[in-house]
């Protein structure tokens, strides 16, 4: 039987849209089964509970067990190549971090690229960095700090959590835009450095604020500026490198990616998902109760963001030569 044109093509238009409707009707039902967030970091690191605190979030918010997987090793590597390998179907998704977007560089053979191969679903935080000394040290800002070292040179040693951490990038950027001279003291994270940053074994650190927020409280270490662009709510009476040193700014920040070619439809509900999680004042409390702030984004904003962070540390870890144990 022979159909007219103008009724075949309404049929043809109405099956090439068949796809389309499907895929929807599969994200409004995304997720059927749990869902697995690999984390390239040990159990209980600030990557770590972040992710277990969106996890439990996502968990109440859609009906299923959003797992956290903990695969440590390579600097994270490991657990990006894992998501990267992964089916594109929504479950199996990565914590993407900072630490993510300098391994970009600093690793010369990874097996894939971060940016190509990890779509943006959503970022979570920005967690701010702090520079601290030890109490003896006799600084009380930036600017003295600046001027003592100036005045040392060779003789200042900063501890950082090893080479290529946020805490490296970060006194490297410093040293860079301030031209000081910093002797690198490399630890196996920022734990182990704080007995020799409390005695004066070493002088300075630029640590993640959460990880160190209760020894400055404790008045163990001198806060001198934090690294964000803005004051950190869990300190505001610190002011910011950046109103000593104009244009600097770092900090660590953590999100949500999954294996490209995931479909559009799943990334859009988890970000919208996660962005209404981010506007809840429950979650709000909870996040900056760790000392962190809450950092939403489309996934559009997402890729950029990570983007951009790429080439900044990348251009950081060319020019300190930085290379990975």
């Amino acid at each position: 039987m022979k159909l007219p044109r103008r009724k075949f093509l309404h049929l043809a238009a109405g099956a090439a849209a068949l796809p389309a409707v499907s895929r929807m009707a599969w994200a409004q039902t995304y997720p059927t089964r749990p869902v697995r967030l690999i984390v390239g970091f040990a159990p209980g690191g600030p990557a770590d509970i972040i992710a277990r605190l969106m996890g439990q979030f996502l968990s109440e918010r859609l009906g299923q067990q959003f797992i956290i997987e903990n695969r440590p090793g390579a600097g994270s590597n490991i657990a990006a190549e894992a998501a990267v390998r992964a089916p594109p179907d929504g479950y199996t998704l990565l914590l993407v971090t900072s630490t993510s977007a300098i391994n970009a560089t600093l690793y010369d053979k990874l097996n894939f690229d971060l940016v190509r191969d990890i779509a943006p679903v959503a970022s979570i935080n920005r967690s701010p960095g702090v520079m601290e000394v030890n109490v003896m040290l006799p600084v009380k800002s930036v600017p003295e700090f600046i001027a003592y070292t100036k005045a040392n040179p060779g003789k200042i040693s900063n501890a950082s959590a090893g080479p290529g951490s946020a805490s490296h990038v970060f006194s490297e950027l410093f040293k860079a835009m301030t031209g000081v001279d910093l002797v690198q003291v490399h630890y196996r994270g920022s734990g182990p450095a704080f007995p020799d940053l409390f005695s004066g074994q070493v002088h300075v650190m630029f640590d993640i604020l959460s990880s160190s927020i209760g020894h400055i409280r404790a008045g163990k270490l001198r806060p001198l500026a934090v690294t964000t662009a803005t004051r950190a709510a869990a300190l505001p009476e610190v002011p910011t490198v950046g109103e000593f040193v104009p244009g600097y700014e770092a900090s660590g920040w953590a999100g949500i990616g999954a294996p490209k070619n995931t479909p559009a439809e799943i990334i859009q509900r988890l970000n919208r998902e996660i962005n209404a999680i981010l506007a809840d004042p429950k979650a709000i409390a909870r996040i900056t109760d760790l000392g962190i702030a809450v950092f939403a984004s489309t996934p559009a904003e997402f890729r950029k963001h990570i983007a951009d962070e790429t080439e900044k540390w990348g251009k950081v870890v060319r020019a300190a030569n930085i290379k990975p144990e």
